[in-house]
């Protein structure tokens, strides 16, 4: 059951995100934009859960997907309210292209935002956006994807690993294609440097991915 739930989750991902045409200077205008244009089979990133529309807002069908948030409750007893919302996720971390501009050198984020053109555009670049459960988005941060021992278990059946100590996620094999192609978009776009290691690791899961869709073609 969990191979035919991973082979569905990833054609929805992959259907959903091609490469976009249309552009846009605001981060907050692409967030409007892509929640508006959502495909109604779409499914979160890491998690492969159905969403659904909320008046305006998008959740997550946790029964869809096994998702069980890691953190019921934040530290001060609140109802964690990420775990029950969709947010867009940038795969490459507005941290990590960020931080590869000036403007984040003399003042961070908030820093870009303001002053400069190519960050916005960047940071509102929905070829670099995907749909994640709020929670698991937050856990990502701006850790590096990598390979890690042990089991799936953080958040029920909700495949991804994430390890806080050495700052590394592992994502379900559904969601490394998309993730891969990104992270190209991001290089050939903005030039966006990647690490020697990310690109061996991204250059394996894409050669997977070729090798799993070549065996489904036979």
């Amino acid at each position: 059951m969990d191979m035919i739930r991973y082979i569905l989750a990833f054609t929805a991902i992959m259907m959903c995100f091609g490469v976009y045409a249309e552009q846009f200077t605001r981060f907050s205008t692409a967030k409007k934009h892509l929640i508006k244009t959502l495909p109604s089979n779409a499914k979160s990133l890491y998690c492969g859960c159905d969403i659904k529309r909320q008046g305006k807002k998008l959740i997550p069908d946790p029964t869809s997907c096994g998702y069980i948030p890691r953190n019921t409750y934040t530290r001060s007893g609140k109802v964690n309210v990420r775990a029950l919302r969709i947010e867009w996720e940038h795969i490459v971390p507005a941290w990590e292209f960020g931080h590869q501009l000036q403007c984040w050198q003399d003042g961070g984020r908030k820093n870009c935002v303001k002053n400069s053109a190519k960050f916005r555009k960047m940071e509102a670049d929905i070829n670099n956006l995907a749909p994640a459960i709020g929670e698991v988005n937050a856990d990502r941060s701006n850790f590096r994807f990598g390979m890690l021992t042990g089991e799936a278990n953080q958040y029920g059946r909700c495949p991804v690993k994430v390890n806080f100590k050495q700052r590394v996620v592992e994502p379900p094999f559904y969601a490394r294609e998309r993730i891969v192609k990104a992270y190209s978009y991001m290089q050939k776009t903005y030039g966006l440097k990647i690490s020697k290691k990310q690109q061996q690791l991204f250059n394996a899961w894409q050669q997977q991915a070729l090798a799993k869709n070549k065996n489904e073609t036979l």
